[in-house]
Parts: structure tokens; sequence; C-alpha cells
């Protein structure tokens, strides 16, 4: 019982980041119909900041919103140099390259400028575990997945009683026609990028006393979260953050029964599978364009 607790806990940690980092994708697809492929480095862009601006002396009460503000600018850069010039409908694939490209150069300059040697950002609520139905969890670890579904909340709210959200909406649905009513389609891209890129530095220096930081920390979370995104549906806020903690749990639960090799071969095996039995994802619907 104890083992299972844990495993479930611990899943629903995981399982969190992955949910927060897709909903970054859902914020940039929602609005554009196009993603960040360096979203994952944004992640580990906003941690090494964090650590950084640390080293440097400064407060971390400062240090990290500095550091999410400076990866949202990071975002800005991203649409306005390697997506908007290459976005140019649905069979556009040059900003998958470009985005694919920046997130590997930014990887190498981290690696220059930061060092190859994993480190951690501390925290608080890291110093002694609490004990849930015999299983130990660090108060940190619990903030994850509440922040994962606290999120979830206010993006729900953003995008329905918001006049900001609801532009954003409707530039993803008929950008022409929104352009046509006053939206400003292109300063609304901006600010879907900027905000996913906030979301991946906030994700990343949640986990950064979590799990070791380093140039490639991304890489992996980076790719789960969007399949976990496009498993549940890229335009299912909910079916994303519920996604996001089924497989984070289902990880856990085949690395406690097997090891990590297993896990990622499980794991990516079952992504494929559902994949292949729901193509349009879990929560997702076709989309039908009237002509």
């Amino acid at each position: 019982m104890t083992a299972f607790v844990q495993y479930t806990l611990s899943g629903l940690v995981i399982g969190g980041l992955y949910a927060i980092v897709a909903l970054g994708f859902y914020i940039m697809w929602s609005a554009v119909r196009a993603v960040n492929f360096a979203h994952g480095d944004t992640l580990m862009l906003g941690s090494v900041l964090a650590i950084a601006l640390m080293w440097a002396g400064v407060p971390l009460l400062v240090g990290i919103p500095l550091a999410i503000a400076a990866s949202a600018g990071f975002g800005l850069l991203i649409e306005r140099i390697a997506v908007r010039p290459l976005n140019h409908g649905p069979s556009s694939v040059g900003w998958m390259l470009s985005t694919i490209a920046i997130g590997l150069m930014l990887e190498a300059f981290v690696t220059i400028t930061f060092g190859a040697d994993p480190r951690s950002l501390p925290s608080p609520l890291m110093g002694a575990p609490i004990s849930i139905a015999g299983a130990g969890i660090f108060p940190h670890e619990l903030l994850v997945p509440v922040a994962a579904v606290a999120l979830l909340a206010l993006l729900d709210w953003f995008y329905r009683a918001t006049m900001l959200g609801r532009a954003m909406r409707a530039i993803a649905q008929k950008p022409v026609a929104a352009g046509l009513m006053g939206i400003d389609v292109r300063r609304m891209a901006l600010i879907s990028f900027a905000a996913a890129s906030a979301l991946g530095a906030f994700a990343g220096i949640l986990a950064a006393p979590i799990i070791q930081v380093s140039a490639t920390m991304g890489l992996l979370l980076g790719l789960k979260g969007f399949l976990v995104a496009i498993i549940a549906g890229m335009s299912n806020a909910r079916g994303i953050v519920i996604t996001g903690f089924a497989y984070g749990v289902l990880e856990r639960f085949i690395e406690g029964f097997g090891n990590t090799s297993l896990r990622e071969v499980l794991g990516f095996g079952v992504m494929i599978l559902l994949l292949l039995m729901f193509p349009n994802g879990l929560f997702g619907q076709r989309e039908v364009n009237k002509v």
C-alpha cells in the first residue's frame, strides 16, 4: 500500500511538470496554430537564469520574477524571428526547423557559459519530507500538481472572462476575420508566445529544486510535454492536465516495478498506441473547415 501511494504521489509531481509544459504548447497553438519546439529550453532557461541571479547575489524573491520575465522576452524573440516569417499557413513547416535550431543554439550557449555540471536551486520546502499514508514527499514537490491545477483554472478564466483571452482564441479560429474586426493578430501572437515561455520558465523553476539543472534538462521534459498535449488534444486544456497527471503516474509505476529504461520504452509505446487509436487526441475533436 505504501509503495502504491509513493508511486502515485511522485507520479503526480512529474505529471504536473508535464502538464505545465504542455499548457505552454496549448497557449501557443490556441492563438496561432504554431508552437515553439524550443519550448523545453525555456524551461531550462528559467531555471538557469534563476541560479545565475542567485550566484550574483540577487535574492530569490527578486531573481525568480526576473528569470521568468527574461524567458518571456525569449518567447517574444522566438515568435518574431523564427515563427512569424515562416508561418504562412497549415502546410508551413519552416517554423518547426527554425525553433528547433534556436533551441539547440541556446543549449550550446548555456553549456559554454553555465557549464556542463548539473546544479540545483535551493528551496526552503525541500528540507524535510512529510508523510502521507506512509509515503514520503517534500512540500515543494506538492506545489507542482497544485500549480498545474491552479494554472488550468487561471487559463480557463482568462479565455472566458477577458477580452484579451477571447481575442487570442478568435485569431486561432479565423485570423482574417479577427483582423477585420480590429484585433491585432501579430500582437496576440507575440503575447501568446511570451506567456507560454513565461509558463515554461515557471515550470523550470519549480523543477529546479527537484531535478538537476543543466543545459539539456528541458529536452526530455519538453518532448514529453508536447506529446502529452498531442495525446490529450492540443485544444483541450483540461484534458492536457489530466493526461499529464496520468502519464506521470504511469511512468512512476513502470519505473517502480521495472527500471528507467523500461519506463521510456513502455511510456513512449503507450503514447504511440494512443495516437494510433485516437488521432485527434483523447479529449480532442475533429476540426471541420467550412468552405
